[in-house]
């Protein structure tokens, strides 16, 4: 599966999952139509490559004094900004947000790495140990 439009369109699938899960699950999260949700995954996804890294960079400080609680923040203002642009789509308050940012992260976390075949939370190659070479020494 290394075709990248299959990857893209494997990773709206799992976010659509995820906005769908989090719209029966937390209070004040709804769509009214397959096509609402289509749009809010286009959204999101838009957002997350273009919005996100910007904020990010402005919010650096922020995030490191949450220690990384702050992209969850983050996440939930795209959450919410998308359910105010899109009509059909509805996130009720801030609290709505962040659990529903929160369960689209966790499935994304989840099926991403199911997936892969990776555990949750590994990323790039793995290490190839070399063959009769000690642990301690750093290869260049």
């Amino acid at each position: 599966m290394n075709h990248p439009m299959l990857q893209l369109l494997l990773r709206w699938a799992i976010l659509a999952l995820g906005v769908t899960l989090a719209s029966h699950v937390i209070p004040g999260i709804g769509y009214d139509t397959g096509r609402t949700l289509l749009v809010v995954v286009l959204l999101l996804s838009l957002f997350n490559a273009v919005l996100k890294p910007l904020l990010v960079l402005f919010t650096l400080p922020f995030i490191l004094l949450t220690m990384g609680l702050g992209m969850l923040v983050i996440n939930a203002l795209l959450f919410l900004f998308v359910g105010r642009i899109v009509e059909g789509f509805h996130v009720g308050s801030f609290w709505s947000a962040l659990g529903g940012a929160l369960i689209v992260s966790l499935t994304n976390l989840l099926l991403s790495g199911f997936i892969s075949g990776k555990p949750p939370g590994s990323r790039g190659a793995p290490q190839r140990r070399r063959p009769g070479k000690p642990d301690d020494v750093i290869d260049v």
